[in-house]
């Protein structure tokens, strides 16, 4: 019997139209996921499946490149759902025919029906059209990619089969030394080794940004004021492209020389000033080699 916690997901459709991008972002999303299976192979991978409890949602990615068995693929579907083994879920992708022609040329491949590279890439690729037009009708979902580019085509997977849909939107801002190495997983890095540093004032020393007499000595600094009015301007503008984009979370990295009080002082403000618009988790790397115990 089916096991309804168990998904059969079985990408298909015209080749060229993505399903090398389409198999990447589906285990992104947490499938399991199988590339280029005989059709005639399906019920008994199913099988396997079905009697393991490490695989829940399952993707298969069936095209012409085994073009001997693809005709007996609506068979293997009605098979498995005629016998209660599982509700299959078919994803074709297509794409018009210039753009398919297009995309070949520019990789400089051929169709799988392109008579071994003898026919024109056009012959093949209507061939191709004809022969998958039942699955294409039998399909849950299709997919035009002519117009999406690889980000809008992961984008629309997520929105019709991830279970967590799209995160919102967050930052994080990092406070750091440069002399402890830069953050490799930082968006954005901002240097603030030349603004007035605490460290020359004795009494401020052993402090770090946190406190207010070292975040006050920073920030009240001219310089200081007017270099940060002009990186939140600048961040406040380029943030909404980073959204647009479809970034998910952007770190923004604030570095000077050890980390103590100059890059925790900005860092604290900048967190301050964009969680007004945005979550903000805020993070001072190198804060805890200055903390007596």
């Amino acid at each position: 019997m089916a096991d309804e916690n168990k998904q059969l997901l079985i990408v298909t459709g015209m080749s060229g139209a993505g399903k090398t991008v389409v198999a990447h972002a589906l285990e992104d999303m947490g499938y399991f996921v199988v590339d280029n299976l005989p059709p005639t192979l399906l019920g008994s991978f199913w099988d396997l499946i079905n009697n393991s409890n490490d695989f829940h949602k399952v993707a298969v990615v069936i095209d012409l490149r085994v073009k001997t068995f693809y005709t007996d693929l609506l068979d293997e579907v009605n098979s498995l759902e005629d016998n209660g083994n599982v509700q299959a879920t078919i994803l074709f992708l297509d794409a018009s025919d210039d753009v398919l022609v297009a995309r070949y040329k520019e990789t400089r491949r051929l169709p799988p029906l392109a008579n071994n590279g003898k026919g024109r890439l056009l012959d093949g690729i209507q061939e191709e059209r004809h022969i998958l037009t039942p699955i294409r009708n039998r399909s849950n979902y299709i997919i035009d990619t002519s117009n999406l580019s690889t980000k809008e085509l992961k984008q629309k997977l997520i929105n019709t089969f991830s279970d967590r849909k799209r995160q919102p939107f967050s930052i994080e801002v990092m406070s750091f030394g440069f002399k402890y190495g830069m953050p490799i997983d930082a968006d954005i890095v901002m240097d603030v080794r030349f603004l007035p540093n605490p460290f020359y004032i004795p009494e401020l020393r052993p402090f770090t940004g946190l406190d207010k007499r070292v975040f006050d000595y920073v920030m009240n600094k001219k310089e200081t004021q007017v270099f940060y009015k002009k990186l939140l301007d600048l961040l406040e503008t380029a943030i909404p492209g980073y959204i647009k984009e479809g970034k998910e979370k952007l770190t923004i990295a604030i570095g000077c020389t050890g980390g103590q009080h100059r890059s925790v002082s900005i860092a604290q403000q900048l967190a301050r000033d964009l969680s007004k618009k945005y979550p903000v988790d805020i993070t001072h790397r190198e804060v805890s080699r200055y903390i007596r115990k």
